[in-house]
């Protein structure tokens, strides 16, 4: 009987234990369960994604994101990229509810293990990747039993509203991997710069190690370790079945190397490009929409011509500044014998994005050479290498470098000694003669001088490429979009283009004399001079352009109203308030480069207000455009098939901010600038170019507006800090050349395109000079272009001046004719 009551007693002592434990079971699930967090959003799951930029011609241009990530659907994720990572986290996760018993068992003995040993190892996990997706979308890291607890709970209740697939979608979107990648479509551009989809057995092996801590398997820092976890994951992945052992030894063959992806823009010489379609996008959509907004951006931009512009825009800032002499070395080292001279050398900082030059110390000089050592290329760990990279610098290579200031300023260059000493630390760049420690370099200096240069499409307003200084890695201020500066005279063609507008023909007699003005009273009387400091009498509309004519600007302004030369100022949308002050008329207000360069695109497009934009279109993370800039309707464009209607047509209802035929008046006449003005360093590239120099009082800004009929160029120069440029400081002897070193090379190979004549235009010979009909005999004859209903005199009559006395104001001396070619104008 006793035992009988025993074995009862312990039945009965089991089952109140078990109702117990069931009791505390469920007493302590419902007090862990009761404030978990919610995880429906999870069916919903829109991460914080990378923006990425693209060229016109669809290669990268930029990514912004403050979790570097590229979200890809499941479908789109590869087999070989899922199984490694299943392999390495979680190998029974399509067999289990959200959590693996045996996971947890292993886990167990493994700390059984450790424990029985002394060892102080952190436990080994047993998360599944169900758990791992609920600690990182709806916990934290906190390591504790409650997190762990919690964490279990909601792994099953998410693997009761989510399919498996979706699951692992969360998880590898999710991961952190490192090098700032969020996400296996990241990490594996960040890690080996190629698509998922080319991964290779062992780089989607490396990539599945990561989350167990990645700066545990660094390629560089700890490139042993991160090649043993990789090897491991490709064994686990044999033995899952999802390789062959025979794939699996092949691949822990194969060396781990990181090839590492640039941060920047990565568009050669495109950053002020990549930084203006930033602060756009910033402004449309806010921090948050640029950074984690996942928007796909296709911008305008054409790399072929990005960089034209940036080696046209470089090579004229460095001519002017060699001309204005040596301001001296970057630095100086203390130079000992027999002591390195790269890790010192290595400290010295440079500019980025100006590969062509490079820092280096000048080792010894002798009469006519230098020897200089080469600053070293520092490693991805920050490491200075113990190659060392010697050159010369000939006296070929300093002769410019007359110094700017000091007892020697001036002075003839005839040794390299009055340039270098040892220590030194200038820029070089190679001049491609000489090998090894006898290649030759030239001195180079970071101008102090400043520019910059838009390229845009005169039809769509798109620009095509903007420089906006000589370094972005010096100064990210961006001269075409951000700094307002006087256009001076190339501001004229739109006060021209008000009066053609207005009854003026290009043959229309003005005076060019002396002129008084009187501002106001207290006022000083301002008297406008010419650039020449002459004056040259009646002149056509024409010449005055050309010859860029101040007092017949003024004349002209006066005559037609500054109210009405402010109306065409805005139209234009050159300027948003321009004051009704006769100066004005000259290009006293200030405006930025892209913003002229637009208006000339307006003239160069018949007369069509064109608005430059850096972006052709966004849309955002699931493929919706968002905005473009093709304001065009397309007419039939919505047809699903062809029945025999027209074909589509693109109505352009863009405003007519000037007329056509005005347009191409004012057009032919800047040919003239080119052809016989102040801008003839053009004259030769061999293809029509409309364009119109400028420059500010004191010779502090020059500019050069041009336009071919599909291109448009502007360019500016000058100090940030506004100071002379000196008495050749001018549009036409500064910025005139680079527009043309621009067209020669952008251009090249291409047929020349006339200028578009619009229908009502007549041509009609005329003489040059006075704008008279042509009489047979003149040898100074253009074809000029006259609207319907106006025609050149065959006379004229000009108060206070006949006829003789208009010959006579014509005639100029040889002095006089050389003041009127490039760099004597404005």
């Amino acid at each position: 009987m006793f035992i009988f009551r025993f074995i009862a007693y312990v039945v009965s002592l089991g089952a109140v234990l078990f109702v117990g434990a069931a009791g505390a079971a469920y007493v302590g699930y419902q007090y862990f369960a009761s404030d978990l967090p919610d995880y429906s959003g999870l069916k919903t799951y829109a991460p914080p994604e990378m923006t990425r930029v693209h060229a016109a011609d669809g290669s990268l241009l930029a990514e912004y994101a403050t979790e570097r990530r590229l979200f890809l659907p499941s479908a789109a994720i590869p087999a070989l990229v899922k199984n490694a990572f299943i392999s390495a986290e979680d190998k029974n996760f399509y067999q289990h509810n959200g959590i693996d018993p045996e996971g947890i068992l292993r886990a167990l003995v493994r700390a059984g293990i450790d424990y029985a040993s002394g060892s102080r190892k952190r436990a080994q996990g047993a998360s599944t990747i169900t758990q791992q997706v609920a600690k990182n979308f709806l916990l934290t890291n906190e390591y504790a039993i409650e997190r762990k607890i919690k964490e279990a709970i909601l792994a099953m209740r998410i693997e009761q509203v989510l399919t498996k697939d979706q699951i692992l979608e969360l998880y590898l979107n999710q991961i952190y991997l490192g090098v700032h990648a969020y996400g296996v479509a990241a990490a594996s551009l960040l890690y080996f710069d190629k698509s998922v989809h080319e991964l290779t057995i062992a780089e989607a092996a490396y990539l599945a190690a990561l989350p167990k801590g990645p700066e545990n398997y660094h390629p560089v820092k700890n490139h042993e370790r991160a090649i043993g976890r990789r090897n491991d994951i490709i064994q686990l992945m044999a033995q899952n079945g999802y390789i062959t052992q025979d794939e699996a030894d092949k691949a822990k063959q194969e060396p781990l190397v990181w090839v590492q992806r640039q941060s920047g823009p990565h568009i050669f010489g495109a950053d002020y490009f990549a930084e203006e379609v930033r602060r756009e996008l910033n402004e449309r959509y806010g921090s948050r929409g640029l950074y984690e907004g996942g928007l796909s951006v296709r911008t305008t931009l054409d790399p072929r011509l990005q960089l034209i512009a940036r080696r046209s825009l470089m090579k004229g800032l460095v001519d002017y500044d060699q001309e204005q002499g040596w301001r001296g070395p970057l630095a100086h080292l203390a130079l000992t014998p027999g002591t390195d001279w790269g890790p010192k050398l290595a400290e010295v900082k440079t500019l980025s994005d100006v590969p062509e030059w490079r820092a280096a110390v000048v080792i010894s000089v002798v009469d006519q050479e230098a020897i200089i050592g080469l600053q070293p290329m520092k490693t991805a760990t920050g490491d200075v290498p113990t190659t060392r990279e010697r050159g010369i610098v000939a006296l070929d290579g300093v002769k410019w470098a007359r110094w700017a200031e000091g007892p020697k300023k001036g002075v003839a260059i005839k040794s390299v000694s009055q340039v270098l000493q040892p220590g030194d630390v200038v820029y070089v760049e190679k001049t491609g003669q000489g090998v090894g420690e006898r290649s030759t370099y030239r001195v180079r200096q970071v101008p102090e001088v400043s520019g910059a240069m838009v390229v845009m499409d005169p039809h769509t307003g798109r620009v095509l490429a903007v420089s906006g200084g000589f370094s972005f890695a010096d100064s990210e201020f961006d001269r075409a979009t951000q700094a307002y500066r006087q256009p001076g005279s190339s501001f004229k063609p739109f006060v021209y283009s008000a009066a053609l507008d207005n009854g003026y023909t290009p043959s229309s007699i003005v005076i060019d004399g002396p002129i008084e003005i009187q501002p106001g009273p207290g006022q000083p009387i301002w008297r406008p001079e010419n650039f020449s400091k002459k004056f040259y009498g009646p002149s056509t509309l024409r010449v005055g352009v050309e010859q860029s004519r101040n007092t017949m600007t003024v004349r002209l302004a006066r005559d037609v109203g500054m109210p009405l030369v402010v109306e065409y100022a805005k139209r234009f949308g050159i300027y948003d308030d321009l004051k009704p002050y006769l100066p004005m008329a000259l290009g006293a207000g200030e405006t930025t480069v892209l913003r002229l360069t637009a208006a000339y695109a307006t003239i160069a497009d018949g007369g069509r207000r064109v608005n430059a934009t850096f972006i052709d279109r966004i849309q955002d993370r699931y493929g919706k455009t968002i905005y473009k800039h093709d304001p065009r309707i397309c007419q039939g464009c919505e047809a699903t098939s062809w029945s025999g209607q027209d074909e589509p047509k693109l109505i352009d209802d863009r405003e007519q901010v000037l007329d056509p035929m005005t347009a191409y008046q004012i057009t032919s006449i800047m040919e003239g600038v080119v052809q016989r003005g102040t801008a003839t360093v053009l004259r030769d590239i061999g293809r029509p170019v409309a364009g119109k120099t400028g420059t500010s009082n004191d010779e502090k800004d020059a500019w050069f507006m041009s336009f071919t009929p599909d291109l448009v160029v502007g360019v500016f120069m000058g100090y940030d800090k506004p100071r002379t440029l000196g008495g050749q400081g001018t549009g036409g002897h500064l910025a005139a050349p680079i527009a043309r070193d621009f067209y020669l090379e952008a251009l090249k190979g291409q047929p020349p395109v006339p200028f578009r004549v619009p229908p009502g235009i007549k041509l009609v010979a005329v003489s040059h000079a006075t704008g008279l009909k042509a009489s047979p005999g003149d040898t100074d004859t253009i074809m000029e272009a006259f609207k319907p209903g106006t025609a050149p005199p065959d006379n004229f009559e000009i108060s206070d001046y006949d006829q003789g006395e208009f010959a006579k104001a014509r005639k100029v001396t040889p002095e006089q004719e050389k003041e009127l070619q490039p760099g004597g104008l404005y």
